[in-house]
């Protein structure tokens, strides 16, 4: 069998476009699975009902690595467990990240070394994100604007009426 995953940040992101790529891969909508939750780790509903699915000989397919996920060593961690249950990864924008074909040692050898420099650039954008994050608020406070909900002014007598 073959299935897709597809992964979004946010709810107001959209996944249009990896939904797309995997139309044009024939994937049928039920092999389909689509997180909207961050790729800081692995605990996402879709992606754990997704590896339940999977066996040996059935072809994952994601539209780029960080789709995956954006932790290196989870990455690298998640790709070594499918491929060690005999679960071919295709990454359609890193054809050369495709274990459903090239599964000979140099084969192997040529994916690890491409995952582990992608996992890292995934890895360190989600660092940066949260960097220009922090910066964007401290800049935010820096001018005034307050977070949160606006605080509630205490109307005069209010102590009384509680009496």
């Amino acid at each position: 069998m073959v299935y897709g995953y597809v992964r979004v940040s946010s709810r107001d992101q959209h996944e249009d476009r990896q939904l797309a790529s995997m139309r044009e891969r024939g994937i049928p909508v039920a092999n389909v699975f689509t997180d909207k939750q961050s790729g800081k780790d692995f605990d996402r509903p879709q992606y754990q009902k997704l590896l339940r699915r999977l066996r040996d000989g059935d072809t994952l397919i994601i539209k780029s690595i960080d789709r995956l996920g954006r932790n290196y060593d989870g990455i690298l961690e998640q790709w070594r467990e499918l491929t060690k249950r005999g679960v071919g990864i295709v990454v359609l924008d890193m054809p050369i990240l495709d274990t459903s074909k090239d599964r000979d040692l140099t084969g192997r050898l040529i994916s690890d070394i491409v995952l582990q420099l992608l996992s890292y650039v995934a890895h360190q954008e989600r660092d940066f994100i949260r960097q220009r994050q922090a910066e964007g608020i401290a800049a935010a406070k820096a001018r005034g604007v307050k977070f949160g909900p606006p605080k509630i002014l205490i109307p005069d007598g209010f102590s009384e009426i509680l009496d």
